[in-house]
Parts: C-alpha cells; sequence; structure tokens
C-alpha cells in the first residue's frame, strides 16, 4: 500500500512539473516578404526577406527578445564598381535590427501559442558589392547608405510539433513605423523619410 502511494504522487509530481514547464529560449527562423509603405512605397518594392532572433521567456506569458530582419533589393539597385580586379556588382540590403518583447497566450497544453507585442528597431539600409575572393575584402567607396529608428508591432501564431516542445512552426506579421536619412538611396532621395514595413513570414523554431 505504501509502494502505490509512491507511485500515485510521482506520478502528480511528474505531471506537475510537466503542466508548468515551459522552454525558456527561443531561437527562429522565418522566411517570407517585406512590403514598403508611405514614403517609401514610389521608390522600393516588395522583396524577399528573412529573419533570425532569440527569444527569452522569463515568464509563461511574457518574453523578451532580438533580432534580425534582412530584405533583399527592395530599391531595386543594379550598379557596378570598376575595381582593381574588374566590374563588381553592387547590390542592396535592407537591414532591421529589432529589440522589444511580447506576451504568449499558451492554448491546448503548451501546443499552441497565440502572441502579440512590439518595440523598437534600428534601420539600415546599405548597397554592398560582390567580394570577387572569400579571402580578400574590397571596401566600396561608391556606396550609399541610411539608416534611422523605428518602433514596431507584431502578431501570430506557432504550433509545437513535437511532444517535448522544442521544434515548432507558425507564422508572424511585423509591422514597423519609423524613418530614415542619408544618403541618396536608389530612386529615393537623400532626405529624411517616413518608413514603413509590412513583413509576412513563415517561421521554424527551437525551445529549449
Amino acid at each position: 500500500m505504501g509502494l502505490k502511494a509512491l507511485g500515485v504522487l510521482l506520478a502528480w509530481v511528474a505531471s506537475a512539473w510537466a503542466q508548468s514547464w515551459y522552454p525558456r529560449h527561443n531561437i527562429t527562423f522565418g522566411a517570407g516578404g517585406a512590403s514598403p509603405r508611405a514614403d517609401l512605397r514610389p521608390y522600393f518594392m516588395t522583396r524577399p526577406a528573412v529573419a533570425i532572433s532569440y527569444g527569452y521567456r522569463f515568464a509563461r506569458n511574457f518574453q523578451l527578445e532580438t533580432g534580425l530582419d534582412t530584405v533583399f533589393g527592395a530599391a531595386g539597385i543594379r550598379e557596378y564598381y570598376e575595381s582593381p580586379l574588374g566590374l563588381l556588382r553592387i547590390r542592396d540590403f535592407q537591414f532591421l535590427v529589432p529589440v522589444g518583447g511580447r506576451a504568449i497566450v499558451p492554448v491546448a497544453g503548451e501546443r499552441f501559442h497565440f502572441f502579440g507585442g512590439g518595440g523598437v528597431a534600428w534601420l539600415r539600409y546599405s548597397e554592398r558589392i560582390r567580394q570577387p575572393l572569400e579571402y580578400l575584402r574590397i571596401e566600396c567607396p561608391v556606396c550609399n547608405s541610411r539608416s534611422g529608428w523605428a518602433k514596431y508591432a507584431l502578431s501570430g501564431l506557432n504550433v509545437f510539433m513535437d511532444r517535448g516542445r522544442h521544434f515548432r512552426t507558425g507564422v508572424n506579421v511585423k509591422v514597423y513605423r519609423g524613418h530614415t536619412e542619408g544618403d541618396p538611396f536608389g530612386a529615393a532621395p537623400g532626405v529624411r523619410t517616413r518608413d514603413r514595413w509590412l513583413q509576412i513570414f513563415g517561421e521554424l523554431g527551437l525551445s529549449f
């Protein structure tokens, strides 16, 4: 009788621990598209984008996070720089670095996560040349850049694919609202602009 009671107690403790446990560390990879808005709309175009982020879930319903979103060629720059090694192609990239947090609403025993949040972000648009050799870096004296700050908001859904809640997939919708200033960039003039971005990503994540 004592062994049965001990078994029931251990089973109850294991069940309670399983229900209270949740992954603290969350690494996410995303891919999708980014669409420019506001002052960028006449000069930039919707282009593919990827994202990587890390989040620390310090409480069951709250997470702090940062990451890097990269948009490929939204300004449509296709120029060339005549270097000592010949013509090198110049292309443009848009880098968005968010820092913020999210609120998480887990349902169905943590299998589904509805979330929403926001924060601030640093925006950097850069022209870069194709490097001809891996071990030799050539500077680009004609490449332009712009930078600035923004606020962002996000919402979406994650679904864990395994019982241990380590692997997940989902969708993330993110909106940036801010400004950049600096050099002329593609067709965009060299003045301060109101920048808006709408991003929709499919995501894969690792949690532990």
